[in-house]
C-alpha cells in the first residue's frame, strides 16, 4: 500500500516533468535547405549561395544570412557549426562551475523544462522555425540536456531566466545617446556596454551578423553561435534597439524572451512608434529596458516593460541615459524598482555618465566610445578597475556604437571596451560581393590606457582570482595590491583566510573592504556578517 501512495505519485510527477520538457519542433514545409552544404572559397571564409562566414582581420565574425525563417536558420547553421559547438561548450562549462553536482544538474534541467514549458506559445512561428533550423547544426553531446531545438529554444530565454531568479546584482550594462546641439553633427549617437558575463571564453567569438530576410527589414546585430535574439542591433531604416536588465520579481513561468522581443522589434519597426507597438502585444516574464533610437525621429527614448506593465521615458532634451533601473513616472516610483536604486549600483553609475556627458561638448563617435571606456568613480575617483559602480566594469560581452542616419555601426574587440572599435557600414556590408575582401570600412585605434602597469596588474589581478576560485594557494596581500582601490579584492582576500580559518586576518581585509566603494548593499551586508562571523 505504501508502495501505491508514494511510488505512483512520484511516478506520475516524473513522467510529467519528462511530458513538459519535450519541446516539438515547428512544422517545416520546405525542407529544401537541408540538402544545402557550405563552400570554402579561401582558408576560414565559407558560403552558401550569396550567404557567407568569415573572420575580419579584428578578430570578429562576420556573418551574412538571407532568406526564409527555416531556410535562415539552416545556413546559419552550417556556416557557423563550429562556432556554435564552441559556444555550448563555453556555455556548458560556466555551469558546470556553478553546479558541479550531476544530480542537481539534471534537477535543473528538468526545473528550466518545466519553467520553460509553455515557452513556444510565446515565441513566434518565424523565430521557432529559425531556431530549430539553426539547431540543426547543434552538437550532440549535450543530449542529456535535451534535444538540439529544445537546447537552442531554452537558451534563448537564460537571460531571463538567470536575471529574474538570481535577483542579486545585475549584469550592470550602461546605453546613452545624444542628438541635435548635443551632437557636432546635430545627428543621433548612440553608445551602449553589454555587461553580460558567463566567463572569460562566452566572449571569444563575437559574430557580427547581417540578415535580410523575406518579411521585415535588413538589420544587423551582436550575437553569438547559435543565438538569434538581439541585445545590440539597427535596422536599414537607422532604427536601434539595445537592452538593459531591471529589477524582476520571481516569475512563474515563461513568456517571450526578452532578446525576441528586440529582435521582432528590429526587424519589423522603422521608428519608434511601430517599435512600441511591437512590445505592447508580447508579454515578458522579467522587467527590461528597451533604449529604441530611430533616425526616422531623430532621437530616443526608453521603452519600459515589466511583466504586468509598459510606460515610454522621453527625457524631452537632446540626450538619454540608462543603467539598470526604471525612469518613467509610474515604474520609475514603483516599490521594486525603489527599493533597487536604493540597494544597487546602478544610480551611481548612471550619475557617473552623466557627469561625463556634462563636460563632454556636443558628443562625437570618439567621446561616445572614451565614455564607454571610463572606469572611474564620481569625480573621477579611483573605486578599483572592475567595480560595478564604474560605466567599464572589464566584463563586457560587447561595446557598441550607433550612428542610426549613417547605417553606420562601431564594434568593440577585445579585451572588452580596450580593443579598436571596428566600423561597420551596413550598406556596404549587405553588397558585398566578394566575402574575402575586408567587410569593415575603418576603425577607433585601442585605448591607451592597454599599456599602463595599473591595466596589467589587472590582469595578473584576475589571473590570481582564477587560482583561488580553483583552489590554488594565493598570497591574499597579492591580490589587494594589485587592485587596491576595488573592494572586491579585500573580500576576496577576506573570504580565503576565512576558508582557512584565520578569522583575525580575515576581519582585516572585510575592514579594509568597507572604507573602499563597495558596490552594492547586499555586498556590505555580506561583509558585514562575514566580520560577525569572524568574531564569534
Amino acid at each position: 500500500m505504501i508502495f501505491i501512495y508514494v511510488f505512483v505519485p512520484l511516478l506520475l510527477m516524473v513522467l510529467y516533468a519528462w511530458s513538459v520538457t519535450r519541446l516539438s519542433p515547428p512544422r517545416v514545409h520546405d525542407r529544401s535547405a537541408d540538402a544545402m552544404n557550405r563552400t570554402e572559397i579561401a582558408p576560414g571564409v565559407y558560403t552558401i549561395g550569396r550567404n557567407w562566414r568569415r573572420r575580419g582581420a579584428s578578430g570578429l565574425y562576420e556573418l551574412y544570412v538571407e532568406g526564409r525563417p527555416y531556410e535562415r536558420g539552416v545556413i546559419y547553421g552550417k556556416l557557423a557549426a563550429e562556432l556554435i559547438a564552441l559556444q555550448e561548450d563555453y556555455f556548458h562549462e560556466q555551469i558546470i562551475k556553478m553546479i558541479p553536482s550531476q544530480g542537481y544538474l539534471k534537477l535543473l534541467k528538468y526545473f528550466i523544462g518545466f519553467f520553460n514549458r509553455k515557452l513556444p506559445r510565446h515565441v513566434t512561428t518565424e523565430y521557432k522555425l529559425e531556431i530549430y533550423g539553426v539547431s540543426r547544426s547543434a552538437p550532440d553531446r549535450y543530449a542529456y540536456i535535451g534535444t538540439p531545438y529544445q537546447r537552442m529554444l531554452n537558451y534563448h530565454a537564460a537571460h531571463d531566466i538567470g536575471h529574474a531568479l538570481q535577483n542579486l546584482a545585475l549584469v550592470g550594462c550602461t546605453s546613452f545617446g545624444t542628438w541635435g546641439s548635443l551632437s557636432e553633427d546635430g545627428e543621433l549617437i548612440i553608445g551602449r556596454n553589454f555587461d553580460f558575463y558567463v566567463g572569460d571564453k562566452f566572449a571569444l567569438n563575437k559574430i557580427v551578423q547581417f540578415e535580410a530576410p523575406s518579411e521585415g527589414h535588413r538589420f544587423m546585430f551582436l550575437t553569438w553561435g547559435g543565438f538569434i535574439g538581439v541585445t545590440s542591433g539597427m535596422n536599414e531604416h537607422g532604427l536601434t534597439v539595445t537592452i538593459n536588465a531591471a529589477k524582476s520579481t520571481i516569475p512563474l513561468g515563461s513568456a517571450t524572451p526578452v532578446s525576441l522581443v528586440a529582435r521582432e522589434i528590429l526587424q519589423y519597426a522603422a521608428n519608434i512608434q511601430e517599435a512600441l507597438a511591437i512590445a505592447e502585444k508580447r508579454t515578458m516574464f522579467v522587467s527590461e529596458s528597451f533604449l529604441v533610437g530611430s533616425a526616422a525621429d531623430g532621437k530616443a527614448v526608453l521603452i519600459e516593460k515589466t511583466p504586468k506593465a509598459l510606460e515610454v521615458y522621453d527625457p524631452g532634451e537632446e540626450r538619454i541615459t540608462c543603467a539598470n533601473h526604471f525612469q518613467s513616472r509610474g515604474l520609475g516610483s514603483s516599490e521594486t524598482n525603489t527599493a533597487d536604486m536604493e540597494s544597487s549600483a546602478s544610480p551611481y553609475r548612471q550619475a557617473r555618465l552623466e557627469e561625463l556627458l556634462d563636460g563632454l561638448g556636443p558628443n562625437s563617435v570618439d567621446k561616445t566610445i572614451k565614455i564607454l571606456r571610463d572606469f572611474r568613480g564620481k569625480g573621477g575617483a579611483d573605486i578599483g578597475l572592475g567595480n560595478e559602480k564604474a560605466i567599464n566594469q572589464f566584463i563586457a560581452h560587447h561595446s557598441i556604437v550607433f550612428e542610426p542616419h549613417r547605417l553606420r555601426a562601431w564594434v568593440s574587440t577585445a579585451p572588452w571596451q580596450e580593443g579598436p572599435y571596428i566600423c561597420y557600414d551596413l550598406r556596404h556590408a549587405w553588397s558585398i560581393a566578394d566575402p574575402t575582401a575586408e567587410v569593415a570600412v575603418s576603425e577607433v585605434a585601442a585605448d591607451p590606457f592597454m599599456q599602463t602597469q595599473e591595466f596589467k596588474n589587472y590582469l595578473a589581478f584576475r589571473a590570481l582570482k582564477q587560482k583561488m576560485d580553483r583552489g590554488e594557494t594565493i598570497d591574499p596581500a597579492e591580490l589587494v595590491a594589485l587592485d587596491p582601490e576595488y573592494f572586491h579584492a579585500y573580500v576576496l582576500a577576506g573570504d580565503y583566510l576565512y576558508k582557512r580559518e584565520d578569522y583575525e586576518g580575515a576581519c582585516h581585509y572585510y575592514g579594509e573592504a568597507l572604507t573602499k566603494e563597495v558596490a552594492t548593499t547586499t555586498e556590505e551586508t555580506y561583509i558585514r556578517k562575514q566580520m560577525e562571523r569572524c568574531a564569534t
